[in-house]
């Protein structure tokens, strides 16, 4: 089946940090560059930080750079997302995307929601 199922979202303090995992089954992982989106109650959905097919670039919103890093690891076809020194303003649902970069099929994970508060 193919799919995206992302996992790590959690309730964590202001500061505080989590890790989001979204893990591919279905298809050919190594083929896919992958994104991160999050979206706020009330808000459109934003890109928040993308990696290449290789892992060889990324790049992030100005709102979390220098705070989170993604990772993929095509061996175990996953992609992560780091997020250190979490603010309120992060609380969202954040999605997992998957772009084939040969033929721009694109798939999305169903989410998992990660709320900052104290």
């Amino acid at each position: 089946q193919v799919q995206l199922v992302e996992s790590g979202g959690d309730l964590v303090q202001p500061g505080g940090s989590l890790r989001l995992s979204c893990a591919a089954s279905g298809f050919t992982f190594s083929r896919y560059a992958m994104k991160w989106y999050r979206q706020a109650p009330g808000k459109e959905r934003e890109l928040v930080a993308r990696i290449t097919d290789t892992g060889g670039r990324t790049n992030y919103a100005d709102s979390v750079k220098g705070r989170f890093t993604i990772s993929r690891d095509n061996a175990k076809n996953t992609v992560y997302l780091q997020m250190n020194s979490l603010k309120p303003e992060d609380t969202a649902v954040y999605y997992c995307n998957a772009r084939d970069v040969y033929n721009g099929y694109t798939l999305w994970g169903q989410g998992t929601q990660v709320t900052v508060s104290s």
